[in-house]
């Protein structure tokens, strides 16, 4: 493995911006980073809908004394178990429609889709060790692991900017190019690595993708 598993007695880094972001250092982390227009905003309010109706089917109110909390609030209260059946529940919901390529998916163009491959290739090895990783029309998935805890959030920040500024050019124009925040998840096992390892490799199969379409890379 490109890294070391978590482990739920070691330090960990949290850090809450628009979702909370665990990291730990040396461990592997599961890293997606979509496409600014990828999600339409009628699809991100429908799921906060679904979010806040499972949470109440389950007993879990998300109105407060005087005002009506956002789910994301709630889920942190919850037991450990349902919060990992919320997250698993809507972690595949978002990646199944991310698999279907909404938006202008420019990454499906093979000169784009290198300058984001390049860039997560650049420091493979000295700042970081990257493992699996698929870039696809709209969004790219990666297997990641850090000698910081910091470094997650500054390594990512780093490939949305640098990307975003290349193929910017590269299409003539400006403004934001990735959606504000990476998701990612510490791995827990060597059946989860393998599991997300196999996920990254089926990715353009799932969307029914050509050759060329997408940029794969199988570490070792």
């Amino acid at each position: 493995m490109i890294g070391e598993l978590f482990d739920p007695d070691a330090e960990l880094f949290v850090e809450d911006r628009l979702r909370p972001h665990w990291s730990q250092t040396g461990a592997i982390a599961f890293i997606t980073m979509r496409m600014r227009d990828s999600i339409p905003s009628e699809v991100l309010d429908r799921w906060d809908r679904e979010k806040t109706d499972w949470l109440a089917r389950r007993g879990h109110s998300t109105r407060g004394h005087s005002t009506r909390e956002h789910w994301s609030i709630v889920v942190p209260t919850i037991e450990s178990d349902e919060q990992r059946a919320f997250k698993k529940e809507f972690n595949r919901i978002r990646e199944d429609f991310l698999d279907t390529c909404h938006g202008e998916c420019v990454l499906r163009d093979p000169e784009l889709s290198k300058i984001v491959a390049d860039s997560l290739l650049f420091f493979d090895g000295d700042r970081y060790r990257i493992g699996d990783f698929v870039v696809m029309p709209n969004h790219v998935h990666m297997l990641a692991a850090f000698a910081t805890p910091e470094a997650l959030k500054s390594q990512c920040d780093s490939w949305t900017h640098f990307t975003a500024r290349k193929i910017n050019q590269k299409l003539g124009r400006a403004g934001k190019f990735w959606q504000q925040e990476a998701f990612d998840h510490l791995v827990r096992s060597p059946e989860q690595y393998g599991y997300l390892r196999q996920y990254i490799a089926d990715n353009p199969q799932k969307a029914k993708l050509k050759d060329g379409q997408y940029h794969y890379r199988r570490y070792l």
